[in-house]
């Protein structure tokens, strides 16, 4: 390589496809590929998610090939059939995906006529076979849907106009995706939604198998996911729906929702009476709290959704100013930049602030010291609390990596995760 990058945030796509099927109930991984990436694989994205990993195998327990140098010179495929087989034996799962790493990319195994062949007896063994150098974990988010649009998701029997599919949230690679899509669930359930999270409700492989029958998808995240949406469509004609940055707070949130009702010709009545309930409610414990949390000059670090979501709720419904906004995903697509400087931009109080795209962690810090307007708040990573301390600025843990606190269910998105976001300001002051 001819750069270094200081703080990745985030690992290989081998550990964001780990992290995707971690999430589903009862889907077991097994690794083609050297001894050591099990761990490292997971510790890149669900060890640093607030201190969670999946409950069902993660980590030293994902069964593994162990690839050594034997497997390098003569081949792989009769070890990965044993542990195939042994996996088989003893973990109970649903279904089976055999995953590549970067040895096994190399030499060029055959896994996938390799897990043809278990089908072929019964066994719901399918294979992944995209090798971890082949990008980074947002990647394997859209590698593991390609592969179920391929091979998974079956061919619509009757459509559902009331069910819709949820996307753009990454299970661990975003801390608090447990939460948010239950909030999403939550606000969609009001307006008589039935609604696919896949990764919580213990949702499994066969809501994915039958999610062709949905009558949107629904796509929260400003840039990924474009592809495969498009994919979606063609093979099986679900809709999308891309709503570009998460929504955190009663104005934005208001927006998904009449979106939402939009495409899908909900009755304008019914929803205006389920806005006024859900507003009601957070304004309600806002107006309870006026003058407690002082006014702030406000800079944010994190990916791109989070990142459009926390600016646009600071900004727009508390009235804070925007300083900085760093994106600290990678974005090639020029159009996709666009679209996320836009959506951080399009602000109701205040003027626009400076937006970088950075990744690399002393790129970030330099952008912070070297900002001429004051920041009194920084809303970051576990990476950007050393720089909080260095400037003396009030540090509010909010993105991924996230070390030092345990997440369970919270979130800052929709109507009732922002006011979570509020106590969080006042309780870091």
């Amino acid at each position: 390589m001819s750069e270094i990058m200081e703080n990745p945030k985030g690992g290989c796509v081998l550990a964001g496809i780990n992290s995707v099927l971690g999430a589903i109930d009862k889907v077991c991984p097994i690794y083609h590929s050297g001894p050591g990436c099990c761990m490292q694989s997971t510790a890149a994205d669900q060890g640093q998610s607030g201190h969670k990993s999946s409950c069902f195998v993660s980590s030293v327990s994902i069964p593994s090939s162990n690839m050594l140098e034997k497997e390098v010179v003569f081949g792989g495929l009769d070890k990965l059939r044993s542990t195939i087989k042994g996996s088989l034996e003893i973990v109970d799962a649903d279904a089976y995906f055999v995953l590549t790493g970067c040895t096994a990319g190399i030499i060029g195994d055959d896994v996938v006529s390799v897990a043809e062949e278990y089908r072929a007896d019964g066994h719901e063994v399918y294979a992944i076979d995209t090798p971890g150098f082949a990008g980074d974990s947002n990647l394997g988010y859209e590698i593991v849907w390609n592969n179920f649009i391929d091979n998974i998701i079956e061919e619509p029997t009757e459509k559902d106009e009331r069910l819709v599919n949820i996307f753009g949230i990454i299970p661990y690679h975003d801390p608090f995706w447990s939460g948010t899509l239950e909030e999403i669930d939550r606000i969609l359930s009001g307006l008589g939604l039935k609604v696919n999270t896949f990764f919580t409700k213990h949702q499994n492989i066969d809501t994915i198998r039958k999610c062709s029958n949905a009558a949107l998808n629904i796509i929260v995240n400003p840039w990924l996911f474009k592809g495969t949406a498009e994919k979606f469509e063609e093979k099986f004609g679900v809709r999308s729906l891309r709503i570009p940055g998460l929504f955190i707070g009663a104005s934005d949130t208001t927006e998904f929702v009449r979106r939402v009702a939009e495409a899908l010709n909900l009755d304008k009545a019914e929803v205006d009476r389920y806005i006024d309930s859900e507003e009601d409610y957070v304004y309600n414990y806002l107006a309870q709290a006026i003058g407690v949390v002082s006014w702030k000059r406000f800079a944010v670090v994190a990916d791109a959704n989070n990142a459009v979501g926390i600016t646009r709720y600071l900004a727009n419904d508390y009235s804070f100013t925007p300083v900085l906004v760093i994106i600290s995903e990678p974005i090639f697509r020029p159009q996709d930049k666009e679209r996320i400087i836009s959506e951080i931009s399009r602000l109701e109080y205040a003027e626009p602030p400076r937006v970088v795209f950075a990744t690399d962690q002393y790129e970030i810090n330099r952008e912070i010291r070297e900002e001429k307007k004051e920041i009194t708040l920084l809303l970051g990573s576990s990476n950007e609390r050393e720089i909080a301390i260095e400037k003396d600025i009030q540090f509010i843990l909010a993105s991924f990596p996230m070390n030092e606190r345990l997440v369970f269910n919270r979130t800052y998105a929709g109507y009732r995760g922002s006011l979570t976001f509020t106590e969080d300001i006042y309780d870091n002051n």
